[in-house]
């Protein structure tokens, strides 16, 4: 299937798409912040995760259904599917490596779906607010 847009209108396009503070990223952080839990949002980690809770060394990452090829939600475009499908499986194996860099590092890495932000809130607040706390490192 052709695509609908000139390849100029389709690069614009494609540059609008936002990397960082999301619609789904911001909501969440408040949903986080509500909970009571203290967050960064910078971070040196390779990723460059979404919220960080340095004190207990937990980095958090939101991952959309279709850039982080969610098995459950993820559809490859139909049009240049060899592109798409590369493009997806080098993301999601880039994804395992910084979560096991991040671990070799010493932290630990939260991958939280947005299906799962957009569903069940509360279960991926309470996750991380479990990470944050089990942590032996939070002086209370």
């Amino acid at each position: 299937m052709p695509d609908c847009f000139v390849p100029a209108m389709r690069s614009a396009v494609m540059r609008a798409v936002k990397g960082s503070n999301t619609r789904l990223e911001v909501g969440f952080r408040s949903l986080v912040c509500a909970s009571g839990l203290r967050y960064g949002l910078s971070s040196r980690l390779p990723g460059k995760p979404d919220l960080v809770f340095p004190a207990a060394r937990v980095a958090v990452f939101v991952d959309s259904c279709f850039w982080h090829a969610c098995p459950k939600h993820c559809r490859c475009p139909k049009g240049n599917k060899g592109y798409w499908s590369a493009k997806l499986q080098r993301n999601k194996k880039r994804d395992r490596l910084v979560s096991a860099q991040c671990q070799k590092l010493g932290w630990t890495a939260i991958r939280v779906w947005e299906h799962s932000i957009k569903t069940r809130p509360d279960a991926c607040v309470a996750r991380i607010k479990a990470a944050v706390l089990s942590s032996n490192r939070i002086v209370t």
